[in-house]
């Protein structure tokens, strides 16, 4: 296996037109997965069949509607760079929606979507591939992972016994890791920081190290927001930040994470993070840079578009300047003009509707959203964003009314359990007082769940705890009794059907109840 996959890599290093995600996302072919043999049968037969055949296995773990899973066929698997690599895998698919599919996603420790796993022969995990890196970085990582030699857990003991162990290609794995997915099991998330300022400390391969290092600053700030960044350390990044290569390798943490960024190299005072602040000035002509690379894929423009909104809002002293806000204008009108591809407009047009609200305009988000509900393939996704932005604007009852017609015509079962809670959680926050209402969606969602095998769990569980919890608090005066105890009941009643020896069963019951009583 090893030789195999090392003289693979070798043929792919080889052709620069198989390395390189050359083709513009316009180009995409419209059969985007034409091409892939994905497995979509049994999965334990499908991890039999890679070992039998001394293959690695690929994960591809999504749902129909998602934006960054649609990024992901426009943008990933319709590249025959891929194409050609997954003649050396077994591509296994997963969607959300199939049945039992929240069970398989439970034991495969998958949740958000897309989730994209690469497995050893013997079935241990490589790695996580991360999806919000550019074509091009994807297809390398995959590559290395195709011919590693250690899975992830055997290079994190590596890595704490003797560093010097690990390869660069090692350490390229590990700083590409999706670590950031809270479902990975490799690392506590309570101790994720520290982690991973650790592995950027034993890191031998220094563009490795620094990206490992700036997760774990990132993963820092949002769990404690602070970081404890040297003055050495902060010189390097801002001498990265006028790297073009640097940058555009490093896109997705230069984009999605710009705004903390500033404020982790600023010390977190709001004072430093006016337009004129050195560091302001640099991420912003790095994002302007990532705006206008067009060998970058429009949402991953859009993104850059959002980073610089949301580093002009760290300035507390003063609005968005009508100068961004015109940039926002023109460039979403520009990228959503130029976008054809079904699959890539579900995810531009998520990106610029967001764009769009961040930077307060919200009736040209509307706009975007409500002219896409008629050209989407999941319109019911836009009804959500929609009930957002009406949310933002105190109209309570377009909120609610977007909230009820995104769960009426969403499909799937895993997906109506979903736009189900987020219906419920609407009501709960903008209408408690509506108890007929309320009632009523949670036993429709209810009397749906009962149709569906292996309900409770992943991101099912996740949903019903999350509208379990709401449901609690909004009764906690008991001026709801009622209802609740007829929930409780229709709730009971259909814990009790499900296998007495099954986890969910346990899951089901606990939905209702107070933390307190759970401990």
């Amino acid at each position: 296996m090893k030789l195999r996959s090392l003289a693979f890599a070798a043929m792919l290093l080889a052709s620069p037109a198989l390395f390189a995600a050359t083709t513009p996302a316009s180009a995409a072919s419209e059969a985007h997965e034409s091409g892939i043999a994905w497995y979509k049968g049994d999965v334990d037969a499908a991890f039999a069949q890679a070992k039998s055949s001394n293959k690695p296995l690929f994960l591809y773990w999504g749902a129909g509607w998602c934006p960054p899973c649609n990024q992901v066929k426009a943008t990933i698997f319709n590249r025959q760079g891929f194409i050609e690599r997954s003649r050396y895998f077994v591509p296994v698919y997963i969607d959300g929606d199939s049945p039992s599919a929240q069970k398989l996603g439970a034991r495969f420790k998958v949740r958000g979507y897309p989730t994209m796993i690469l497995f050893k022969p013997d079935g241990s995990e490589v790695t996580r591939l991360p999806g919000e890196v550019d074509a091009a970085r994807y297809l390398q990582v995959l590559t290395l992972g195709m011919s590693a030699s250690h899975s992830v857990q055997d290079l994190l003991q590596l890595a704490a016994s003797d560093a010097s162990k690990l390869s660069a290609d090692d350490w390229r794995l590990l700083s590409f890791y999706t670590w950031d997915a809270q479902e990975q099991q490799l690392v506590a998330e309570k101790d994720l920081p520290a982690a991973l300022l650790r592995l950027a400390d034993l890191a031998t391969d220094p563009d490795s190290a620094l990206r490992l290092q700036i997760r774990g600053w990132l993963a820092q700030h949002d769990a404690e927001k602070k970081s404890n960044v040297s003055i050495s350390q902060r010189a390097t990044i801002i001498k990265q930040l006028q790297n073009e290569t640097w940058t555009r390798d490093n896109m997705d943490l230069v984009t999605n994470g710009a705004a903390d960024l500033v404020e982790i190299l600023n010390d977190g005072v709001a004072e430093n993070n006016g337009p004129q602040n050195p560091t302001v000035k640099l991420f912003n002509q790095a994002l302007t840079r990532l705006l206008n690379d067009t060998t970058l894929s429009r949402a991953d423009r859009l993104g850059a578009l959002s980073g610089l909104v949301a580093i002009a809002k760290l300035d507390k002293k003063a609005p968005l300047s009508a100068e961004l806000q015109k940039l926002v204008r023109e460039q979403v009108a520009k990228i959503e003009k130029s976008t054809t591809d079904a699959y890539e407009r579900q995810s531009v047009i998520s990106s610029a509707s967001h764009a769009l609200a961040e930077a307060d305009l919200l009736a040209e988000s509307d706009q975007l959203l409500n002219a896409e509900l008629k050209r989407s393939h999941s319109p019911y996704y836009f009804m959500l964003s929609l009930a957002s932005n009406a949310k933002k604007r105190g109209d309570k009852a377009a909120a609610l009314n977007w909230y009820e017609q995104a769960y009426t015509t969403s499909k799937g079962p895993a997906t109506r359990l979903q736009w189900g809670a987020a219906y419920i959680g609407g009501l709960l926050d903008l209408a408690p007082q509506d108890e007929a209402r309320i009632g009523k969606v949670v036993a429709n969602v209810l009397q749906e769940l009962s149709n569906t095998p292996d309900a409770f769990y992943d991101r099912n569980r996740s949903a019903l705890e999350r509208t379990g919890r709401k449901l609690t608090n909004w009764n906690l005066d008991g001026k709801h009794q009622k209802t609740f105890s007829a929930v409780q009941a229709q709730l009971d009643d259909l814990c009790n059907k499900l296998p007495k020896n099954d986890a969910e069963r346990a899951t089901c019951k606990a939905i209702l109840t107070p933390a307190k009583e759970q401990m």
